[in-house]
């Protein structure tokens, strides 16, 4: 898609296959939430969150790319965004986003593609 947001090159502890389900995600300033879903496939990687009552409940999808750190003992991954940036992103609608491209090109661009 862009420049490896899609992909889990860069995340510190990647294992394919691992299901990261129900595992914590932190942000560079905290907690907030857990992975509700996610995707290994190449160049479509991605975790969806649910952050809880954080901010009402909402999912967001964040691409693989901006996984820095996964860690399957303390069941923990790191991204490299902090909180405010991941609240503001484009709300994930499961229902309708899971195939929507214009809606990935757009969360892709939300984050950035230089990393």
């Amino acid at each position: 898609m862009s420049d490896g947001m899609w992909g889990y090159e860069k995340a510190e502890g990647y294992n394919p296959g691992v299901d990261l389900t129900g595992y914590r995600v932190e942000a560079t300033d905290g907690h907030i939430g857990k992975v509700d879903k996610h995707s290994y496939e190449a160049e479509d990687g991605y975790v969806v969150v649910d952050t809880g009552p954080w901010i009402f409940g909402r999912e967001v999808l964040l691409p693989a790319g901006v996984i820095r750190r996964i860690d399957e003992e303390a069941k923990t991954v790191w991204v490299d965004r902090p909180k405010e940036e991941i609240k503001s992103a484009p709300e994930y609608h499961r229902e309708s986003h899971a195939m929507d491209s214009d809606y990935r090109r757009g969360v892709g661009g939300y984050y950035g593609t230089g990393l």
